[in-house]
């Protein structure tokens, strides 16, 4: 885990004067993206990710979240899983993705990838701030028929997403912290 701290803090997170997606002012901006697109970061994400819920003892068919965050860190996991179970060690974790909108074409499907109505999912985050890209993805797949175990996410900015993901009756895992990451910044 102390490498994957370090480098998100070296890759993804940058001190400053920063607007967020949730529109708040911040010093601190994370683009997990820059971690979990590079090939030493997926295999991280999706070894600690994997190990993570594991842990939970949770009954995990899938995993993902809204695009673009939640895709290369759903897909890491879902690798990850893949290499496990050919070693015997647990079932595999499918990867799926959560569109903002629906398509005007095609299927008009909001949930791409091999989500199956039914399917027991975490939904995954890679940075959580307020909590409502979370909740989006939530909602999505609760209308779609699957059932929501919880929330992980690769960073907690800690400014109350986590709250109030825990107050919408969401069990929350978090594998860095800002508080984490914030001594290493440059």
């Amino acid at each position: 885990m102390t490498r994957l701290i370090a480098l998100l803090a070296s890759r993804s997170a940058k001190r400053g004067d920063f607007v967020l997606a949730s529109g708040r002012r911040s010093n601190l901006y994370v683009d997990c993206r820059l971690t979990a697109m590079h090939p030493e970061g997926q295999l991280l994400i999706g070894r600690a990710g994997l190990a993570a819920l594991r842990a939970t003892g949770w009954p995990v068919d899938a995993v993902g979240g809204l695009t673009l965050g939640a895709d290369p860190i759903a897909y890491a996991i879902a690798h990850a899983s893949a290499l496990a179970a050919e070693r015997g060690d647990g079932e595999m974790v499918r990867g799926f993705t959560v569109r903002k909108e629906a398509k005007q074409h095609g299927t008009g499907k909001l949930i791409e990838g091999p989500f199956q109505a039914g399917d027991k999912v975490v939904v995954v985050e890679d940075v959580i701030t307020t909590g409502g890209s979370a909740l989006k993805a939530v909602e999505a797949i609760r209308a779609a028929g699957g059932e929501v175990l919880g929330v992980l996410s690769l960073v907690d900015r800690q400014e109350g997403g986590r709250e109030a993901l825990e107050a919408a009756g969401l069990r929350v895992i978090s594998l860095v912290t800002a508080e984490q990451l914030m001594p290493l910044i440059a």
